[in-house]
């Protein structure tokens, strides 16, 4: 799955763990009519670059992944847990409506007066 366009509106510290793994939260609001707010996770060498390369707002696409796993307390109530892993974050390519416009026009050049009739 994808997000485009969204913005990165906060990156949190890193955090390793003893046993090596390493992720990072962050949290993103998409760019559309009622925007969302999003808390998503990097993991390993992905949390990585999204600290070196990204700053809070930064528009990015983001290819996720959707993580679920069940959990039984010591209760016997069994919770389940949903994680947002991001696995690719780059710059997008479009910033604004007025951007996107531009590169529409780009790709599809305006037609000039050539109709056969």
């Amino acid at each position: 799955m994808e997000l485009k366009n969204v913005t990165i509106k906060s990156i949190d510290q890193l955090k390793t763990f003893d046993s090596g793994f390493t992720c990072v939260d962050f949290v993103v609001t998409t760019d559309e009519q009622y925007p969302q707010t999003l808390k998503l996770q990097a993991n390993k060498e992905k949390a990585d670059n999204l600290i070196k390369y990204n700053k809070p707002g930064d528009k990015v696409d983001i290819s996720i992944n959707l993580r679920g796993r069940e959990w039984t307390n010591p209760q016997g109530e069994v919770k389940v847990f949903n994680t947002i892993e991001a696995w690719k974050v780059f710059k997008s390519e479009i910033k604004t409506v007025g951007d996107a416009a531009n590169m529409i026009d780009e790709v599809i050049p305006p037609a000039e007066d050539d109709l056969p009739f």
